[in-house]
């Protein structure tokens, strides 16, 4: 089968890349292994003319190709009006991929992805979607449209699944739809991923946190915490790996509690990069509002670390039974009180991170691609790959 994705994902080009082009975060990973079950796969994305951003991925798979659209410039209302002028190019090349296609991918939100959903609707083409952000808390009007949206087409053509989970399925109304975990991690990079080691009372304490620097991450109220755990823990410093709209105000908040020396943004980086930084730390400090199901919390539980994080979306899940503490608040003080508290039984945190580690083991790339793989040969009724029967495609994603 020849798979079409249709993504907003913003695209560099790149002269390095086999396909061309790279992009960053768990995307290009996520691609190269969907692109293992199916004969082709094309990327349709977006094309950005600034320059690359700090730890580009390049786009690469088995028989993966990308072409891309132009990227509206600016944001919010801004991009939105630019998008009309854009949209009829959009269209009429969406309209031909889609054509061409044996099968749609489109994550969402988005709005590239969007359009390529209701095309691949109208051509009545095998269609999957995979909502990638806060199923069931909306972040706009339009995803709260587009949540409703994917529970009245999900059925056994259009596959539905939203990253997350939770003991009971995404939607009431459609049992169709079903959860998905996210992870950018193979087999061998879980088990070769560095290990940190337990961190020993009276020694420096090293936290650290990763993710994107908005406001729902709620670095804000992590580093408002820093000055109360140093009365407790002088030596205890935080580094924040990722970039967003929020870093000047989260440096100048910095500046203004004299946490210069304290506090270290680390920007973007190399995910190679990003479990080094993660093994060389103590605790694993994730205070996020809202979550779909955060990546970066399972390589920290990759690393062994020993984590402190909210009890939202999967969380709880992840770390019951000991692999890491639970925040009572999402506010400073909370963070203050489970920190301490972890930070007063280093036994315990070693064991949570050995726990964190082991539990880890099982959110792998191979294990995701292979359940959205039966999932798809079992609403398609047919083999992904050519040459192959369903039959022994099944036994070959087992």
């Amino acid at each position: 089968m020849r798979l079409l994705v249709i993504s907003h994902k913003e695209t560099w080009a790149d002269p390095l890349s086999p396909s061309g082009f790279s992009t960053k975060g768990g995307f290009p990973f996520q691609m190269r292994s969907m692109s293992e079950i199916f004969d082709e796969t094309l990327i349709l994305s977006l094309l950005r003319s600034s320059s690359q951003s700090p730890g580009v991925v390049a786009l690469t798979g088995d028989h993966l190709r990308v072409k891309t659209l132009p990227e509206p410039n600016g944001h919010d209302l801004e991009r939105k009006f630019r998008l009309l002028f854009h949209l009829p190019r959009w269209f009429v090349t969406i309209w031909r991929e889609v054509a061409h296609a044996d099968a749609v991918h489109a994550p969402l939100p988005g709005d590239l992805g969007t359009i390529g959903m209701i095309v691949a609707l109208l051509q009545k083409k095998p269609l999957f979607v995979r909502h990638c952000g806060r199923w069931g808390i909306p972040s706009s009007a339009f995803d709260r449209w587009l949540q409703r949206f994917l529970e009245r087409i999900a059925n056994s053509r259009n596959v539905v699944m939203a990253t997350g989970g939770a003991d009971h399925p995404p939607s009431k109304s459609n049992p169709e739809i079903t959860w998905i975990f996210s992870t950018a991690l193979t087999e061998k990079e879980l088990e070769q991923s560095p290990i940190a080691q337990p961190w020993q009372a009276g020694l420096p304490v090293r936290l650290i946190t990763v993710g994107s620097l908005l406001p729902g991450k709620n670095i804000t109220a992590l580093i408002n915490a820093l000055p109360l755990l140093r009365e407790h823990f002088p030596q205890l410093s935080l580094e924040v790996i990722g970039m967003g709209r929020l870093l000047n105000e989260l440096q100048q908040q910095t500046r203004q509690l004299g946490l210069e020396q304290v506090v270290q943004f680390s920007g973007n980086l190399p995910h190679e990069e990003v479990l080094i930084h993660l093994s060389r730390s103590h605790v694993f400090v994730f205070p996020t509002l809202y979550e779909g199901f955060p990546k970066a919390l399972l390589e920290a539980m990759t690393c062994g670390l020993p984590i402190v994080a909210s009890p939202v979306s999967v969380i709880p899940r992840l770390l019951g039974g000991g692999a890491g503490l639970l925040l009572g608040g999402q506010d400073a003080s909370s963070i203050v009180v489970a920190v301490t508290d972890l930070l007063s039984n280093p036994e315990r945190m070693a064991a949570m991170g050995q726990l964190a580690r082991e539990r880890a083991q099982s959110y792998t790339l191979e294990r995701w691609r292979d359940e959205i793989g039966q999932r798809l040969i079992n609403a398609w009724g047919k083999p992904l790959k050519q040459g192959s029967t369903e039959s022994d495609q099944r036994v070959e994603l087992a």
